[in-house]
């Protein structure tokens, strides 16, 4: 295609195109990769299962050692996940509050700087969920 023809709305529109492309493919590319990330679990839990070992078992063999005493220290800590109830993307679990997560607050007359706005939001409109 000839690019040095086409007039300002025309370019406009091919990027628009080629950008609407551009998440097209990151959305089906993310979603083969949770896929095959998928089949490939599966198929080494069915491997372990049919040499008549626990997957649990295993699985704590293959993970370094140094990773598995982290996450052994991370398990004891146990924080509530916040999840919107409107779209359960939207997930708060501590620390900084997301975008959304403030632009609803604000949207229901809450303000996301004070604590007292933030826990009754929490409380009020978030579905907690225990990790």
């Amino acid at each position: 295609m000839e690019y040095q023809n086409l007039s300002v709305e025309e370019l406009k529109a091919q990027l628009e195109k080629a950008e609407q492309t551009r998440v097209d493919l990151e959305k089906a590319l993310s979603h083969r990769w949770h896929a095959a990330k998928s089949d490939l679990a599966q198929q080494i839990r069915d491997m372990i299962e049919q040499k008549g070992y626990d997957v649990e078992e295993i699985i704590g063999l293959v993970q370094p050692r140094r990773r598995r005493a982290t996450a052994a220290k991370k398990g004891n800590r146990s924080y509530t996940r916040y999840v919107d109830p409107e779209n359960p993307n939207n997930v708060y679990i501590r620390g900084v509050l997301p975008g959304w997560m403030k632009e609803k607050m604000t949207a229901q007359g809450y303000d996301p700087t004070v604590k007292e706005d933030r826990e009754a939001f929490k409380n009020n409109y978030l579905k907690p969920v225990q990790e």
